[in-house]
């Protein structure tokens, strides 16, 4: 174990590929984030819009996991779940969320912290008639978060909804859909040598209006 310790301890890297001014980046932090993922995709990062999404339930409790960027533009960002996952029961009861997509490839980490709400059922039943019939399948047999007694049986409901729904459409399930994360901070991380990154920050000071600060590595 003490060898293990040993190495983790010193895995570092010494980041030198970009830097980050204040005078250099987008007075609003959308277009600021388009510019980035627009480098990340040309880039050819594997699935550059995966983000962590970090909740916390009604007693303060956090957890994380992965979820996809599935669109974003002057409201916020946005991704699709089930709603009584495990993180949709935690939204439901408190709505303030945090996102975290990190690019190693390019040095990069944007964050941001904002209120989640459910995007209409219009608009998330758009976007579910737009997925891969397979993807809609799941959508609908998993009873994501929920203990399952083996794979076999989740595997059976699969097969079964497929045969159903071979020739016509799958419904959209009224437990999925889509999440708008309106964000009231957003920062830009982009690593520098020496551990002295550059770290811009947005705030909303009103609707129409974000403060740009810089904060020490």
């Amino acid at each position: 174990m003490s060898v293990e310790r040993e190495i983790i301890e010193n895995l570092r890297k010494d980041y030198k590929s970009e830097i980050l001014s204040e005078k250099d980046v987008a007075k609003d932090p959308i277009k600021q984030f388009g510019k980035w993922f627009k480098e990340a995709l040309d880039s050819g990062i594997y699935e550059p819009n995966a983000m962590t999404l970090a909740t916390s339930s009604i007693d303060r409790k956090p957890s994380a996991r992965i979820v996809l960027l599935k669109g974003v533009d002057e409201n916020g960002f946005v991704f699709y779940s089930n709603y009584l996952s495990a993180k949709g029961k935690e939204m439901a009861k408190n709505p303030v969320v945090a996102l975290v997509f990190f690019w190693p490839e390019l040095e990069r980490q944007v964050r941001i912290e904002g209120t989640v709400e459910k995007l209409s059922k219009e608009q998330s039943s758009r976007y579910f008639s737009s997925r891969p019939k397979n993807s809609q399948i799941a959508a609908v047999v998993s009873p994501q978060s929920q203990v399952i007694i083996n794979r076999v049986e989740i595997e059976k409901n699969w097969k079964e909804m497929e045969e159903r729904y071979a020739d016509r459409n799958v419904p959209k399930p009224a437990h999925w859909g889509g999440y708008l994360v309106k964000p009231q901070v957003i920062e830009f991380w982009q690593g520098r040598e020496s551990r002295l990154h550059d770290r811009i920050v947005y705030k909303k000071a009103d609707k129409q209006t974000w403060k740009i600060v810089r904060l020490a590595p």
